[in-house]
């Protein structure tokens, strides 16, 4: 019995959903490999334990760069070992898969989207946009005639969409979500402290002690990096505030494309979305006051989704069935 499986592609994170066994992988979107031989040494999480710490000869790489393929045989590679390891083809059999992207993803991204996913052992392979998926894993029946609106900050986007009848009315997607975030805090921390830090510590600092909300948190972590003056070692103190400093334009980028998204929603829906409020979800969901920064902004009610950085996957799970009953 060959097993349908849904594949959350994400750039920080790949997360897999086996039909009957729920989500079954989560580990990073980074492959390891050997640049002489060209030779993939690793992928996951054993691969991403080696970013920033390499030596020459081996480079840690993540083969999805905003929310899409930069690297296609990469990307391939990682699926195919990901897939080989949940053991899920039976003899002679290939699993359906479906599998999701950005709303702003090109033709030419989807195709490669969707050959990698062939490529790596899928029978019928569906793309599906994320925001859509997202809002069907953090529970919303989007198949209604009622709007829902989602704003869903991954790693490298930032999808916002209005949904309704099973499908997206309006949507935006922004090239700036947890990637940004962390190489804001990282360019801060140079510009201020004169230190030079690793895109782990970085991510570190975010998720930490980050804020999103100046005044919101008041903790502070010790952070190690390289001295731009004298090349040295040297470790600062840095505060809750300043991370809400480091990140404020970024923000206010995802709140102006909102604002937007909101601006060009059919009055009706609009409406609904007073009414029902907003679902933010991703792990951009898990910053400190996110859910009461845009709600101040935007002037509707917002919530967290219970399951922020499974409910791709998990709609992937909701989705499959419903392609099933609609075959």
């Amino acid at each position: 019995m060959v097993k349908d499986i849904g594949i959350d592609l994400g750039t920080a994170n790949v997360l897999i959903n086996v039909k009957g066994r729920g989500i079954v992988l989560n580990e990073p979107s980074v492959v390891a490999i050997d640049t002489k031989s060209g030779r993939v040494l690793s992928v996951g999480s054993e691969a991403y334990q080696m970013v920033g710490r390499t030596p020459s000869n081996i480079r840690a790489i993540r083969p999805l760069k905003d929310g899409v393929i930069a690297d296609f045989d990469m990307t391939e590679q990682m699926l195919s070992y990901f897939i080989k390891k949940l053991n899920v083809k039976g003899f002679m059999s290939r699993p359906n898969i479906l599998i999701c992207c950005p709303t702003n993803t090109t033709d030419i991204e989807r195709k490669a989207i969707r050959q990698a996913a062939e490529k790596s052992g899928g029978s019928k392979v569906y793309l599906e946009e994320e925001p859509k998926v997202a809002a069907i894993g953090a529970g919303l029946d989007v198949f209604q005639p009622h709007g829902n609106m989602v704003i869903d900050i991954g790693g490298g986007t930032s999808d916002i969409a209005v949904l309704s009848l099973g499908d997206i009315v309006v949507s935006r997607s922004l090239r700036a979500a947890g990637d940004k975030l962390n190489s804001d805090i990282a360019n801060y921390v140079r510009n201020k402290h004169n230190l030079i830090i690793g895109e782990r510590t970085a991510e570190k600092v975010k998720m930490e002690i980050g804020s999103v909300l100046k005044g919101h948190r008041d903790e502070t972590f010790s952070v190690r990096g390289r001295n731009v003056v004298d090349g040295l070692p040297k470790t600062i103190t840095m505060t809750s505030d300043e991370t809400e400093e480091a990140m404020h334009d970024t923000m206010q980028a995802m709140i102006s494309a909102a604002k937007d998204l909101l601006s060009t929603t059919p009055p009706e829906l609009a409406s609904d979305i007073i009414d029902r409020g907003i679902v933010i979800t991703g792990g951009g969901a898990l910053l400190d006051g996110i859910d009461m920064l845009f709600s101040e902004h935007l002037k509707v009610p917002v919530m967290i989704s219970e399951t922020p950085l499974d409910d791709v996957a998990l709609g992937t799970g909701k989705l499959l069935d419903h392609i099933e009953k609609s075959n």
